[in-house]
C-alpha cells in the first residue's frame, strides 16, 4: 500500500518537522512524494503566507532562512490537505485539536492513522484527556505521539538529537519512524503512548521553574534541583493517573532529555526568567516575546493544579503547586525554592 502524509500545522515546529518529513518521503517506494502542508491563511508583507511558501519554498513568519523541500505544498484548505492522506500529522496548539478534529470528521480515509507532536493535555471538567485521546475517539483512527528533545530551530538546522515515538500499533510505530527518523533527528520508538504524552505535557510547567531560577540568578545547583524534582513529579503524576506508565519512559529522550533542554533553552524558559527580571505579567510577555506563538507551561500548570485542587492533591506535588501559584497567584518568584 501506499502511503500519503499530510501536515496539519504550519508553525515553527510544523515547519521544521516538513522538512524532514518532505525528505524522507522521497527514500520510500511506499510513500507518496506530496507532503500536503495546512497553513492557517494570513498576510506577510502583503502577501498569502501559502504563496510565499509555495514559490520561496520557506516559512519566512515562523521559520525564515530555512528552505523547505519543494515536494512539500502549503494548503489554506484543512479538507483538501487531508482528504486522500493515509498519516496525518498533527503539530497544532493542543487548543486548536477539537477543532480541527470536528472539522475532519468523516473527511478522511478510513485506513487513516495519526500521530500527535502537541506538548499538551485537553482539560475538562472532568479532569483531563490524552490529545491522542481526543484523536482517535473524533477520528476513529489510532493515533501515536511524538515527543522529545527538540528545539525546533536546533532541528531545523539539522544538529543532531534524539526524540521519541509512542505507539500503541507496532506497525504503526515504525511506520511513522520512517518519516522522521535521519541521521541528525534520531527516532527510538517505545510502547508507551500515555507516558511519552505526558512527559511532552508536564515539562512545560517544570521549564517555567528553569525560567524562574535563572532570572533569580539562583545557579546551576538550584537548577539541578528543580529538573531532579520536576521530573520526580511529572513520573508520580502519570503514574498516579495511569497505572500502566513506563518507568522506561522517563529516561527517553521525551523524559529526561527533554527536561534538561526545556529548562535550559525555549519558550517558557525564556518568559519565565524575563518575568523575574522585568515584573510584568506572564500574559504581557507572551505577547511582546513570542511572535504570535503561545506559551504552554503556563496553561498546563493551571490546567494540572485545577486537576490536583480537585483531589486534594497540591501537597503531593509542591513544585508544580508553587510554579501555578507564580504564574497565577502572584506569589513571589523565590517562593519556588521556599515552598517545595
Amino acid at each position: 500500500m501506499t502511503e500519503k502524509v499530510a501536515l496539519i500545522g504550519s508553525g515553527n515546529w510544523g515547519s521544521a518537522v516538513a522538512k524532514i518529513i518532505g525528505r524522507n518521503v522521497q527514500n520510500f517506494d511506499h510513500f507518496k512524494k506530496e507532503v500536503k502542508m495546512w497553513v492557517y491563511e494570513e498576510q506577510v508583507d502583503g502577501m498569502n503566507l501559502t504563496d510565499i511558501i509555495n514559490t520561496q519554498h520557506e516559512n519566512v513568519k515562523y521559520l525564515p532562512g530555512i528552505k523547505l523541500p519543494e515536494n512539500v505544498v502549503a494548503c489554506p484548505d484543512l479538507i483538501k490537505t487531508c482528504e486522500d492522506a493515509t498519516m496525518l500529522v498533527f503539530v497544532v496548539p493542543h487548543q486548536f485539536v477539537s477543532g480541527i478534529c470536528k472539522q475532519l470528521k468523516g473527511k478522511i480515509s478510513a485506513n487513516c492513522k495519526a500521530i500527535s507532536l502537541i506538548k499538551g493535555v485537553d482539560v475538562n471538567e472532568d479532569g483531563f484527556r490524552l490529545i491522542t485521546d481526543m484523536i482517535q475517539d473524533a477520528l476513529g483512527i489510532r493515533s501515536c505521539v511524538l515527543s522529545g528533545a527538540n528545539i525546533a530551530n536546533e532541528v531545523a538546522e539539522e544538529q543532531f538529537c534524539e526524540t521519541t515515538i509512542g505507539y500503541r500499533n507496532q506497525a504503526d510505530g515504525q511506520l511513522f519512524k520512517e518519516i522522521f527518523n535521519t541521521p541528525f533527528f534520531r527516532v527510538n520508538i517505545v510502547k508507551d503512548v500515555v507516558g511519552v504524552e505526558l512527559c511532552g505535557a508536564l515539562k512545560n510547567i517544570i521549564a517555567i521553574g528553569g525560567g524562574l531560577v535563572d532570572g533569580l540568578k539562583l545557579g546551576d545547583n538550584t537548577k539541578a534541583a528543580i529538573i531532579r524534582i520536576g521530573l520526580y513529579e511529572m513520573r508520580k503524576f502519570s503514574q498516579m493517573f495511569y497505572k500502566d506508565v513506563k518507568d522506561e519512559t522517563f529516561f527517553e529522550s521525551c523524559g529526561v532529555a527533554d527536561l534538561i533542554t526545556t529548562c535550559a533553552g525555549g519558550r517558557n524558559r525564556k518568559v519565565a526568567e524575563a518575568h523575574v527580571t522585568t515584573g510584568k505579567s506572564f500574559d504581557q510577555l507572551e505577547k511582546e516575546m513570542l511572535n504570535g506563538q503561545k506559551l504552554q507551561g503556563t496553561s498546563t500548570a493551571k490546567d494540572m493544579f485545577n486537576i490536583l485542587s480537585k483531589r486534594n492533591l497540591c501537597h503531593e506535588f509542591p513544585l508544580m503547586t508553587a510554579i501555578y501559584k507564580i504564574c497565577y497567584e502572584d506569589l513571589p518568584p523565590i517562593r519556588i525554592v521556599e515552598d517545595i
